[in-house]
């Protein structure tokens, strides 16, 4: 929902603000003081492409900025949904046609701003009809009116759908893998082949380099690991000395205790250097030197190397290397069990996916009848002359089925009785296509997503009985939407809950600027008598008074 608009240097807009009610707001004025150029300012806030020539006469640049409420649901900058329901949005547009955006002081997007804040808004003028002359969105309209009727049918379908979709994508890769060029197989053939011969486990690599980095420096490690062990528990090796050393000590703390605690402490110590000794024994004990066995695990390591140069650089990527290969081998030479059993698959999920759209297929074509039926009525109301709305579902091909269905659903418009209906956007007038657009909007009432609607021109064309019954159509609208209209009819003005007038003035530059002024209650009834009569003269200003005191008590 609209809060504020805020507009400035936009055409012939110096600066203006937009308070809209959240019912039903009037904007009212005369052809060509600007009402167009705050539809253009809305637009710019939704994404649309930007003009140069939007920017004022000598002006660098134009700003509008919006501030919407209850855009919980819509996607936030990553994706996710954001949790605040506000969001002030802001666009420049500079004179040489660049474009600026902020969204809550952030720096955004075009794209971003147009998915937060244009699917919150219709624009339903005579030649915006934005959904309406677009078949691929009456199908949203019909599933939206129905509810649960179509939701629970729709989606078991889109689960078909895509079951059957991935079906057959592994079905292509079957005949494609089963179809690969001798050549290709060939090379899998000796890549698998290869890869076989040397056999390698995951890990054999980082064991086998551990140990022959052992067995090929076995000598070397024995002769150290001696060493050590005869220079400390061999003849004369420090365990002697240090046992030379405790005796000594022992034999002094006869006459002085600290002596006697210095050879504790060696002792300690000894302990230390004959487990040294002990294990530097053993490690020479275990060192073998099998030049045998040296011999085969260096030809083990260069058949792994060759691998890795060949497939690597890394282990996983030689064994991956082997799976794709044993994949494509086997994808030919069973060939005709994996299609076989490929096939069997498409088949049940195919006959799966027709069970979902026979039903989805029902479930639209009853609400079809049903929805085309209230919208008549509301067209009823609004005195077309007998025309009619129907809503024909159409059944596709099965390569042209997709998430959205396995049908087609148009809206067709009928004029009058007994003459051929055809597809809306072919038939229809301007006026009708805003006024059918008006009737489908009130008969989705709270099931349709969109917050505000902005009629232009939907009163074209229309007066006397026509215009009230366009002005209750309306009133009812506003119950569930926002509704912003641009109108020349005093019946639909006097039902507002605010009134804008939009005047064309002289500025302060001596250039023409608009004048954007909420009417206040008893600003409103001059402007009634004018939309009347074309001026204010005691008969239309009675008669103005007497509308809106009849629409408050409405």
């Amino acid at each position: 929902m609209i809060d504020e608009i805020q507009v400035r240097n936009l055409a012939l807009i110096k600066q203006a603000s937009l308070v809209p009610a959240p019912g039903l707001t009037v904007l009212t004025g005369e052809t060509g003081a600007g009402k167009t150029a705050l539809l253009s300012a809305l637009k710019l806030l939704m994404g649309v492409r930007a003009d140069k020539d939007f920017v004022r006469d000598g002006e660098q640049s134009l700003e509008v900025s919006g501030r919407f409420f209850g855009l919980a649901n819509a996607e936030g900058p990553d994706g996710d949904e954001e949790a605040s329901d506000e969001l002030v949005a802001t666009r420049r547009v500079s004179s040489d046609g660049r474009s600026r955006v902020t969204l809550d002081g952030r720096m955004a997007s075009v794209r971003e701003l147009a998915a937060r804040v244009a699917s919150t808004i219709d624009l339903c003028g005579q030649h915006e009809q934005q959904q309406l002359m677009k078949p691929t969105a009456h199908v949203r309209m019909l599933d939206a009116w129905a509810g649960e009727a179509v939701a629970v049918p729709q989606n078991a379908y889109k689960q078909a759908f895509s079951q059957a979709k991935a079906a057959a994508e592994e079905l292509d890769h079957v005949l494609n893998a089963g179809a690969a060029s001798s050549a290709k197989l060939d090379e899998a053939r000796f890549t698998l082949e290869r890869i076989d011969a040397v056999g390698p486990r995951e890990g054999e690599y980082e064991e086998l380099s551990a140990r022959l980095a052992r067995a090929e420096h076995a000598e070397a490690l024995a002769l150290a690991a001696n060493r050590a062990h005869e220079a400390l528990g061999g003849d004369e090796g420090a365990i002697d000395l240090l046992n030379s050393a405790i005796a000594a000590l022992d034999e002094g703390g006869r006459f002085d205790a600290d002596l006697s605690a210095l050879a504790d402490s060696l002792r300690e110590a000894g302990f230390v250097l004959e487990d040294v000794a002990r294990s530097a024994r053993d490690y020479r004990d275990s060192v073998e030197f099998d030049p045998e066995a040296l011999e085969q695990d260096q030809e083990r390591m260069s058949a792994l190397q060759g691998l890795l140069r060949a497939y690597g650089p890394r282990m996983v990527d030689v064994l991956a290397a082997r799976d794709e290969a044993a994949d494509l081998v086997s994808a030919v030479d069973d060939a005709a069990e994996r299609e076989r059993a490929a096939r069997k698959k498409v088949d049940a999920a195919e006959q799966k996916l027709a069970l979902a759209a026979q039903a989805l297929d029902q479930a639209r074509r009853t609400a079809a009848p049903q929805f085309a039926e209230q919208v008549t009525a509301q067209m009823s109301r609004l005195e077309m002359g007998g025309a009619e709305l129907l809503c024909e579902v159409r059944p596709l091909p099965r390569e042209s089925w997709t998430q959205a269905g396995p049908s087609e659903v148009e809206f067709l418009f009928r004029p009058g009785a007994g003459m051929q209906a055809r597809p809306l956007a072919r038939i229809a007038s301007g006026g009708e296509v805003s006024r059918v657009m008006l009737a489908i909007k009130v008969v989705l009432g709270q099931a349709d997503s969109v917050d505000t609607l902005v009629f232009d021109e939907v009163d074209a064309g229309v007066g006397g009985s026509t215009a009230v019954a366009l002005a209750d159509v309306l009133v009812d609208l506003a119950r569930t939407h926002q509704v912003i209209v641009v109108t020349h009819l005093a019946q639909v003005a006097v039902r507002g809950n605010a009134h804008y007038t939009v005047n064309k003035v002289a500025g302060t530059d001596g250039k023409p600027q608009t004048n954007l002024q909420q009417l206040s209650a008893e600003q409103r009834p001059a402007e009634i008598a004018r939309m009347l009569s074309g001026d204010a003269t005691q008969a239309s200003l009675a008669h103005a008074r007497e509308m809106l005191e009849a629409a408050a008590r409405a």
